[in-house]
């Protein structure tokens, strides 16, 4: 069947936008959401070890910014199955030029577009509209032990979330500022 995906690479290195190629007729589309062979071109490692899903229901809402500190670093592939988000990776590799910059691009269920999130990038998003669905596929299960986050509305970071942020949850919220310095993924220090 060949490859059902097109990598474009962000100013990010690693974090790719795929492009999922459908095939419709009169009844609809099919389209590959995960393909081991084809993720492992990408960079990624062909395993998934968890899916999860979720729903937000409240326009303006922010998910994120998550990612899991090694040995439990974990590559996501990031779906929108329903409604509109604002998708946003952060770069959190310790010795990466481009640490704590972020990209964020649209996802919907009209654009067949996923964001490939490899190890070492904090991950959210922004529901654009009501009742917004996304499915994650992760190569590493979660494990609370390495979980980690940073603020969606650190001043540091200064994502520009298109909408204004109406709900948080208490934990993204009360992640802690970057205002000291901090390390990131691959650095000697891991509370920031």
């Amino acid at each position: 069947m060949g490859n059902r995906f097109t990598g474009i690479e962000t100013p990010l290195k690693g974090l790719l936008e795929l492009h999922r190629k459908p095939v419709g007729d009169e009844r609809g589309f099919f389209e590959r959401l995960f393909c081991a062979e084809d993720m492992r071109e990408f960079g990624h490692p062909g395993v998934i070890a968890q899916a999860n899903r979720s729903l937000t229901k409240c326009r303006g809402a922010v998910r994120g910014m998550h990612f899991q500190y090694p040995p439990h670093g974990e590559w996501k592939l990031v779906t929108c199955l329903k409604g509109k988000v604002y998708d946003v990776a952060v770069d959190v590799r310790h010795n990466s030029p481009t640490f704590l910059k972020w990209h964020g691009i649209e996802l919907s269920e009209d654009k067949h577009v996923s964001l490939l999130i490899p190890e070492g990038f904090a991950h959210g998003f922004q529901a654009l509209t009501e009742d917004c669905e996304m499915v994650y596929f992760a190569s590493c299960a979660y494990s609370p032990s390495s979980e980690d986050g940073l603020r969606p509305d650190d001043p540091a970071l200064a994502i520009n979330w298109p909408l204004p942020v109406q709900q948080m949850s208490e934990r993204d919220a009360f992640h802690p500022l970057l205002t000291g310095v901090w390390l990131g993924v691959g650095g000697e220090e891991r509370k920031h």
